[in-house]
């Protein structure tokens, strides 16, 4: 039986995951070392407890699905809310580069999920399924595109399967990419961890304008309740963009995740206020919002993790799977870390290049995060990813699978 929390106790269990997480990596020493974010750390945590309840009563607890949506539809319009073109233009030569290269490695996810599938015994397709819809694209697009495969090429199971499989690469992704970026810092002697004196100096500073949105999460933004009003308004136009745009190309080649469009409302809302009305834009709201945004989606997500369903995956998909957080691993550190010039913010690039590329844009911030609150800022990386992870490689991604599927299915 399902139980669906109320909205108001979606909320405050998206909260007490945060604190704990936070408590967690306090007191348990390995999750700093490692730099495991705290809404993983306390995801987790949840998510076993429901595992738990879930094997001894059969209830399955969830938090309320509309409203963990609008709150990860917030987080992507407030990185379109903060990319005017003058970062596009900053970005430059290493954010073509970063693309490049992680283009390529849509290709590398979808041939290694489709090789290793046709070794144990599944269909090729399967994947496709278990390869960048599920990894690149996450829990939207393996649900936008599990009936596609089901009903039109045959694949049974296509749904369920890219659900389990974005599942275990939310986890994934949210495990490997601190750890990544720990060893690529301390192997190559990068950057030497802030002291406590540093960090606390660092946390006291307010945002600086060289300084991205989510890159420094701890730091001061000075904002007014006239500030917040004008920003929900401009939230609000975002998500009320994506919802039209997503009715409107339903079904149509045009069709893409609903997130998607949330940034892309956010990117054309932004550029028509600076350069149509040449009216600024308060960034320091926005990076309010998004961090709060970004936090409570990623408690909600973590701890609904159904983490039965991983259980009940066969052994040829668990190898699979297994497969692709090796080619993962193998990518960030001799493709992306190299290509990006082999120091400091290719290592943090690193981390959110695991996030994404295994999870999700949210997992990749959140594992940014943890490693620039240890060893200090990457203005680069939280140029580059947001960017990347939440909008272009998405175009890249339906790209792919469309031509995969003319070739294959």
């Amino acid at each position: 039986m399902d139980y669906i929390l109320h909205p108001t106790f979606s909320l405050m269990l998206a909260v007490l995951v945060l604190y704990t997480g936070r408590l967690l990596n306090k007191n348990i020493p390995f999750l700093t070392k490692y730099n495991i974010p705290e809404p993983v750390a306390g995801g987790l945590v949840g998510a076993i407890i429901f595992y738990i309840v879930h094997s001894t009563t059969g209830y399955t607890i969830s938090v309320n699905k509309l409203m963990q949506d609008t709150f990860m539809l917030m987080f992507f319009a407030s990185i379109g809310l903060s990319a005017n073109f003058h970062k596009l233009k900053e970005g430059g030569k290493p954010l073509v580069i970063f693309l490049i290269a992680i283009s390529g490695f849509v290709v590398i996810q979808n041939g290694v999920g489709m090789a290793v599938a046709k070794l144990v015994g599944l269909e090729p397709l399967m994947g496709v399924v278990a390869g960048s819809i599920a990894l690149i694209g996450g829990l939207g697009t393996s649900g936008a595109w599990g009936p596609i495969f089901e009903t039109k090429y045959g694949v049974e199971g296509a749904l369920p399967l890219g659900i389990a499989s974005a599942t275990f690469g939310m986890v994934i992704g949210g495990l490997m990419g601190g750890p990544l970026a720990r060893y690529l810092i301390r192997k190559h002697q990068l950057a030497s961890p802030l002291n406590t004196m540093q960090r606390s100096d660092n946390s006291a500073q307010p945002l600086t304008e060289s300084e991205y949105i989510f890159e420094a999460p701890q730091k001061v933004r000075l904002i007014t309740a006239d500030n917040a009003i004008t920003t929900l308004g401009m939230f609000a136009f975002a998500l009320a963009f994506a919802e039209i745009m997503k009715n409107l190309t339903l079904g149509t080649a045009f069709e893409l995740p609903t997130f998607v469009w949330a940034l892309a409302g956010g990117i054309l809302l932004r550029n028509v206020i600076e350069l149509g009305f040449k009216r600024p834009i308060f960034d320091r709201a926005i990076d309010v919002f998004g961090n709060t945004a970004l936090a409570l989606f990623l408690a909600m997500a973590l701890v609904s993790l159904k983490l039965w369903q991983l259980t009940t995956l066969a052994l040829p998909m668990l190898i699979l799977l297994i497969a692709q957080t090796i080619a993962m691993w193998l990518f960030a550190v001799y493709v992306s870390f190299r290509v990006m010039g082999s120091n400091y913010d290719s290592a943090v690039l690193g981390a959110g290049l695991c996030g994404f590329g295994m999870g999700g844009t949210a997992n990749a911030i959140a594992n940014m995060q943890a490693i620039t609150n240890v060893y200090g800022p990457s203005h680069k990386a939280f140029l580059i990813v947001p960017l990347v992870g939440a909008f272009f490689i998405d175009l890249v991604n339906v790209v792919v699978i469309q031509i995969i599927l003319k070739f294959f299915a």
